[in-house]
C-alpha cells in the first residue's frame, strides 16, 4: 500500500527542489546585496534599469521582467526611491502610467554591483557551462509552464 504513495514522498518531488534551491538562492545573495543596502527582489528591479541605463521603464514593464504584480512591485519602489537611487513619475502621455528611472545614484550603484555576478557565480560551484545548463532548463521549465497557464485560461490544454 505504501508503495502506491511513494510519488507523494518530498524527496521525490521537483517543485520542492525548485523551491528550496530558490530559497537558498535568495540566502546566498543576502550578505553580498546587504552591502549594497538591497533586497533580492530590489537588486533584481536594478538589474532591469541598469540594462539601459538611460532609459525610462513603466511600473508594468518591470512587473512583467520580474514577474511581479504591482503590490509587491509599489512598496519595492517607494523604498528604491526613499533611498534615491530611482525616480517615479506618471507618464505625461498616459497618467494611469508609473515611469521608472535611475537617479544619478542609482547610476553609480550600478559600478558597486558590477561584481555580484562572479561573486555569487564562486558561491554556486558551477562552472559557466553548468552553470549556463541549469539556467536553459529553468528557461524551458518557466516556459512550459508559462504556455500551460496560458492554456488553462484559454479553456483548453496543449494538445487537446
Amino acid at each position: 500500500m505504501a508503495e502506491d504513495f511513494a510519488q507523494l514522498l518530498l524527496d521525490r518531488q521537483l517543485c520542492f527542489a525548485v523551491h528550496a534551491a530558490s530559497r537558498a538562492v535568495v540566502r546566498a545573495y543576502a550578505p553580498v546585496l546587504a552591502e549594497l543596502q538591497l533586497t533580492y527582489p530590489q537588486y533584481l528591479a536594478m538589474l532591469v534599469l541598469w540594462e539601459d541605463d538611460a532609459s525610462v521603464v513603466s511600473v508594468g514593464e518591470l512587473g512583467e521582467r520580474l514577474r511581479l504584480d504591482s503590490g509587491t512591485l509599489t512598496p519595492l519602489l517607494k523604498r528604491l526611491e526613499l533611498r534615491g537611487l530611482v525616480r517615479r513619475d506618471r507618464d505625461p502621455h498616459d497618467e494611469r502610467r508609473v515611469l521608472i528611472a535611475l537617479t544619478a545614484t542609482g547610476r553609480a550603484l550600478r559600478q558597486r554591483a558590477a561584481g555580484v555576478p562572479c561573486e555569487m557565480g564562486a558561491k554556486f560551484g558551477f562552472d559557466e557551462r553548468r552553470a549556463h545548463r541549469l539556467k536553459a532548463d529553468l528557461e524551458q521549465l518557466v516556459a512550459a509552464l508559462d504556455a500551460d497557464d496560458i492554456s488553462v485560461r484559454r479553456g483548453s490544454r496543449p494538445g487537446t
